[in-house]
């Protein structure tokens, strides 16, 4: 395959960026699309020329730290997928492929492709945790769970942390990523304690560091490479509701 890659270069957060045009021949249809850039890089550096920075880790799926807007879709074309798992042979020969960083406000451009997003750590260090000492851990079945609680609790605690719903929001909101914090903690029993002040710790965090209100279009779930349902933002809202407006007490 035969590929044209537009890539977002920038220098460093206070300088501007652009668009930088790269052509990569001979690319395998079985290559991932990191190992894609690793092959432009290797390049690259042939050259004398300096690569183009991107996060990566795992390349398992698992990290989040692939946080790449291909074609203006985070993470790519594939559905459920991050970008690690991205093959190239969902691109035609020829093709032109834009290649841009997370574009939010608490998602700072660190280099190139790079944005930092130690927001979202901000956000769990507000509340997203169980603070009762608990001790070793106990066996899996000693605290009886409803089934439909764990298997919920289980769908919220897939997410990864790695933005994508804040790319892919008009608004910039990380509410998604909020409320599965919240939610995986809040249906478990030993989350009970604390379900209430978390969730507004949670939410006033998310928003003392400007992510946007939901806007509840729907794009954060389609670009969720986890598939974190909707309905979780609803359960954060009813939990919200009931903290601040006094219905927790009653």
């Amino acid at each position: 395959m035969k590929l044209t890659l537009r890539i977002w270069r920038q220098t460093g957060p206070a300088d501007k960026g652009k668009m930088v045009p790269y052509s990569l021949d001979d690319v395998s249809p079985d290559m991932s699309f990191l190992e894609m850039l690793d092959v432009l890089n290797e390049r690259l550096i042939l050259e004398g020329e300096e690569p183009i920075a991107f996060d990566h880790d795992c390349r398992e799926g698992i990290c989040g730290m692939c946080s790449l807007v291909i074609n203006g879709q985070p993470h790519g074309p594939e559905k459920a997928t991050t970008t690690c798992q991205l093959h190239m042979r969902k691109f035609s020969d020829g093709e032109t492929i834009d290649i841009e960083p997370w574009r939010a406000k608490p998602f700072p451009v660190v280099k190139d492709l790079v944005v930092d997003r130690s927001a979202f750590d901000r956000i769990i260090e507000a509340g997203g945790y169980i603070s009762a000492p608990t001790g070793s851990a106990p066996d899996a079945h000693a605290v009886p769970v409803p089934k439909p609680d764990a298997d919920e609790a289980f769908v919220a605690a897939e997410c990864i942390g790695c933005g994508a719903c804040v790319a892919a929001s008009p608004n910039g909101s990380g509410m998604l990523f909020t409320a599965a914090k919240v939610t995986h903690l809040g249906l478990l029993p030993q989350g009970q304690p604390e379900r209430y002040s978390r969730v507004v710790e949670m939410v006033d965090a998310h928003d003392e560091l400007g992510f946007g209100g939901c806007t509840n279009t729907g794009e954060c779930t389609v670009a969720c490479p986890k598939g974190i349902p909707l309905d979780t933002i609803g359960r954060l809202n009813r939990d919200y509701l009931k903290a601040t407006a006094g219905g927790a007490n009653k």
